[in-house]
């Protein structure tokens, strides 16, 4: 009787289970991630007949990306991004449970929310559908990144955050901030710690400060002039 009883239990949670992953696919079909908002296009940059930058061109949104491939920056930049934001990276399949544990045991004791548990993929999903952070939109932040990771490898997950995250007014990547900040095509080993910090948002700035200027060119001093006051009238 009681072998029965288990191997009814064991079908059912078998079916429960097939049942499940048949409804996550169906959705998964009909709800697909906006892969296209992923998509964005880059700075078009004009080159002289040696080689040498010219001038470059935002697109329509007037953001500047400068898109690298995850192989050509050095290792100690996805390493310290990695450390710093999603520990568990290589091994969770887009949400980390061990992290939402955690921030929700945090959160419950302090009575507020004080931790997230965002991994790269649920930042990449919010990256590419912004919303008020609601619990409704965390939900789907993680059902997006499940559809995200079986589309994408890690490296290429990794190399999609790295090119879009938002480093301050209009600039969006690493090849973007590297070329501000210090005038480099990409990060060099040097800069990789302090290039990887969390971005920042610098909005409440002059809406003219970042838009008007340029990203310096290979060679030139990687200085960072003091913000300017905001201007009286627009650009």
């Amino acid at each position: 009787m009681k072998r029965r009883r288990s191997a009814t239990a064991a079908v059912t949670v078998t079916a429960l289970g097939l049942a499940g992953a048949v409804s996550l696919l169906v959705l998964d079909r009909l709800l697909p991630p906006p892969l296209a908002a992923l998509e964005r296009p880059a700075a078009v940059t004009v080159l002289a007949a040696d080689g040498q930058p010219l001038r470059m061109f935002l697109p329509a949104d007037e953001r500047w990306r400068l898109p690298v491939r995850l192989g050509e920056l050095p290792p100690t930049l996805p390493a310290a991004l990695v450390a710093a934001e999603d520990r568990r990276f290589w091994s969770h399949p887009g949400v980390d449970p061990l992290a939402v544990a955690r921030a929700s045991w945090q959160n419950l004791r302090a009575g507020r929310i004080v931790s997230g548990a965002s991994t790269l993929p649920m930042q990449l999903a919010r990256l590419a559908e912004p919303a008020p952070r609601t619990l409704a939109a965390k939900l789907r932040e993680a059902a997006r990144a499940l559809q995200l990771e079986r589309r994408f490898s890690k490296p290429e997950l990794l190399e999609l955050y790295l090119n879009l995250a938002p480093y301050g007014g209009n600039l969006e990547g690493v090849g973007a901030a590297s070329r501000f900040y210090f005038g480099k095509e990409s990060a060099p080993p040097a800069i990789s710690s302090s290039a990887s910090s969390r971005p920042s948002s610098r909005r409440g700035r002059s809406p003219c400060w970042w838009r008007c200027r340029a990203p310096p060119w290979p060679g030139t001093r990687p200085a960072i002039p003091p913000p300017p006051a905001p201007p009286a009238t627009g650009c």
